[in-house]
């Protein structure tokens, strides 16, 4: 059986500070208006078949018809981004991509019969959610799964149409989820 997805566009990178990754992003390709959420709120969160807190920071942005993500973990700990990025490594760098799927746990039980293991999955305080499933030994990175919410495109619509009008001023804005 093959699945079919929609791709949703987002490109991850693991970074020790986001506001600092769009920033330089930003001058260097002219991309955002970058909006940063500090601290993102997870109702229910397990990494590698264990429940575990993370806090985490995320900026989005717009990059042509790319949305680009920088991640920055707030806590240490084992976590999806230290699955690839080792803890204490001074490593950073691409973590996944992102899908659009009808069923998130429904996707991540159809990779796991492909030998692919969900590595975090993840409940938003709104009931949103997402999984990092680990395709990293076939394709060097993860693949973000969640499906197309209202709140979720709606987002992305946002940050798509701030980045058509943006005409200077300040790249980072920050924002709160709830």
């Amino acid at each position: 059986e093959q699945m079919l997805y929609e791709v949703s566009d987002p490109q991850a990178y693991f970074v020790p500070d986001v506001r600092d990754a769009a920033l330089g992003h930003h001058e260097m390709f002219g991309s955002g208006p970058f909006f940063v959420a500090d601290n993102i709120p997870l109702r229910a969160s397990v990494h590698r078949g264990g429940s575990r807190l993370l806090d985490h920071s995320s900026a989005y942005g717009q990059w042509g018809t790319v949305m680009i993500e920088f991640v920055q973990q707030n806590t240490p700990g084992p976590s999806a981004f230290h699955d690839i990025y080792p803890e204490g490594s001074g490593r950073y760098g691409f973590h996944h991509v992102a899908l659009f799927v009808d069923d998130v746990d429904a996707e991540c039980a159809d990779y796991l019969r492909q030998g692919f293991e969900t590595a975090f999955r993840a409940e938003m305080n709104d009931g949103f959610v997402y999984a990092f499933v680990d395709t990293v030994s076939r394709y060097g990175h993860m693949i973000e799964l969640y499906a197309p919410l209202p709140q979720l495109t709606g987002f992305y619509d946002m940050v798509a149409d701030a980045a058509k009008s943006f005409k200077g001023g300040d790249v980072i804005q920050t924002i709160a989820f709830e």
